[in-house]
């Protein structure tokens, strides 16, 4: 089977035990919900140039990183009383690896909000206002299938959210050729669209973390560490345990 539903982890007699393990994937799923929104604000202020909305999501991220350092805290707990031991264990690792790329994705909304706020202040007029605006959007959803692919524990679903991945990085070079473009006309607009290009970056960069996510989803239902493997060859690997 490609997910680990109805049950995420072995049943225990210890009733705590099984409460401790649901209350870090919830909370992992809970700062997975954070992040997609900051996510989502950031990209919304770089394309409104909302110096508000920017500092809103630059405050926030001190709740993200908070968030990260209680998970990985209960985690260590865990691990130190309960000795998890096969799905348990991968359980454990799994949320410990996902909460480390959620405070990256974290770190990246706050870039594209301090780049917001920059070019609210250059007052931007010239730009690939609509590029940047799709690529948000496949991020954005990028991040939200594969939180719910997080929640299902669900290998397949975690294979499509890392198959998007190439969309994603193929939208982010088209707009860097556009960028490129800007700066060689107008040597003036260089300072400005260096803040969009960095912008963009981030977001490819919270494609990449999304796929690392689905790949730990992949390493929890089936016990396979596919972190250099091409997508395809997850795929290929998945469909031999069927």
């Amino acid at each position: 089977m490609a997910s680990a539903k109805p049950e995420l982890y072995k049943r225990h007699i210890s009733e705590q035990y099984n409460a401790e393990l649901e209350d870090i994937r919830q909370r992992v799923l809970a700062m997975g919900g954070l992040v997609e929104q900051q996510v989502a604000d950031a990209v919304r202020a770089l394309l409104s140039l909302d110096k508000g909305l920017a500092a809103e999501v630059i405050e926030r991220d001190r709740r993200v990183n908070g968030m990260e350092v209680q998970i990985d805290e209960e985690c260590g707990r865990i691990l130190a009383r309960r000795q998890p031991a096969a799905s348990d264990l991968r359980l454990v690792m799994a949320c410990i690896k996902t909460i480390t790329d959620l405070e990256r994705i974290g770190d990246e909304a706050e870039r594209v909000a301090r780049m917001a706020a920059d070019l609210a202040e250059l007052e931007l007029q010239r730009g690939p206002h609509t590029e940047v605006e799709t690529l948000g959007a496949k991020v954005g959803e990028m991040l939200h299938r594969v939180l719910d692919a997080f929640a299902r524990m669900d290998s397949e679903a975690a294979v499509d959210v890392s198959r998007s991945d190439r969309a994603v990085d193929r939208e982010y070079e088209a707009i860097l050729r556009q960028c490129i473009t800007f700066m060689i006309e107008d040597p003036r607009s260089i300072s400005r669209v260096l803040d969009i290009v960095w912008s963009i970056r981030s977001l490819e960069r919270v494609g990449d973390h999304a796929k690392n996510i689905a790949e730990y989803i992949v390493f929890f239902v089936h016990g396979k560490d596919v972190r250099h493997f091409t997508v395809d060859d997850i795929a290929e690997e998945i469909r031999g345990e069927d």
